[in-house]
């Protein structure tokens, strides 16, 4: 087994991930993310691009291939152990809202701090900060019914900010927002990351947002691709349905 660079934060070699029915979803990935960059992974929907944030961040236990965090193995790591390594060192966004609904809009965004057992006071002050930089200060004190879509995901944003990850991982973060919200959200996402020192994974189909990112690499049917561009041929040289480009994986 051999260890993966000392620059990559994130590091990922052959990863192979199939769904209960048995349909392949990664088929043999290998990527390096280092440490305060902005990755994107692109690609149309059902190329696998959750699937592999899931498998980086321990959600989906790896079925083949390995990935390391820190140069520590997660792929043998126990599901308590996973677990932990996510509430202590990675952040997530889901492209649905969703919030504890007894709880209103700052203690959502404070709950994993409060989980790693910071104090109420010192989690209030970091979710009010973030709130109110993602333009939802004004609904700190809403429980989520009370607040619109577009809000609720800000909140969802807010919290995963919040603690201060090592990695984020966000999967189309502002899908539920309007194209103004989306630019804004991006923005305080990508500026925090920068200012923060962290590390994002941010799953995309838009071109507006991977664009964002420091670098972007591409998805197709659960294989990582290049697009090349050929250029046009004469009609008369080439027969009737000639793809035009063609892909290298």
């Amino acid at each position: 087994m051999e260890a993966p660079p000392d620059n990559d934060v994130l590091w990922a070699r052959a990863l192979h991930f199939q769904h209960h029915d048995g349909s392949p979803a990664l088929c043999g990935v290998s990527l390096g993310v280092r440490e305060s960059e902005i990755l994107a992974v692109s690609g149309p929907r059902g190329s696998g691009k959750t699937t592999l944030l899931r498998c980086l961040s321990g959600l989906a236990p790896v079925r083949r291939g390995e990935v390391w965090f820190n140069s520590v193995p997660v792929h043998t790591m126990g599901a308590l152990t996973r677990e932990r390594l996510r509430r202590d060192r990675f952040g997530w966004i889901d492209p649905v809202p969703s919030l504890v609904p007894e709880l209103n809009a700052w203690e959502n965004a404070a709950l994993p701090l409060m989980l790693r057992g910071t104090s109420r006071r010192r989690a209030k002050r970091a979710a009010l900060e973030w709130l109110e930089r993602l333009d939802i200060g004004d609904g700190a004190r809403k429980r989520p019914h009370q607040l619109v879509q577009a809000e609720r995901q800000r909140v969802c944003i807010a919290r995963a900010l919040a603690p201060a990850p090592s990695v984020l991982f966000a999967d189309e973060p502002t899908a539920p927002l309007h194209r103004a919200d989306r630019a804004h959200a991006l923005r305080t996402l990508t500026t925090a990351a920068r200012s923060h020192g962290i590390t994002v994974v941010l799953a995309t189909h838009d071109p507006d947002t991977a664009a964002l990112a420091d670098r972007t690499v591409f998805l197709l049917d659960g294989r990582r691709v290049q697009t090349v561009h050929l250029p046009p041929v004469a009609e008369t040289t080439e027969p009737e349905g000639r793809a035009a480009c063609s892909l290298s994986v």
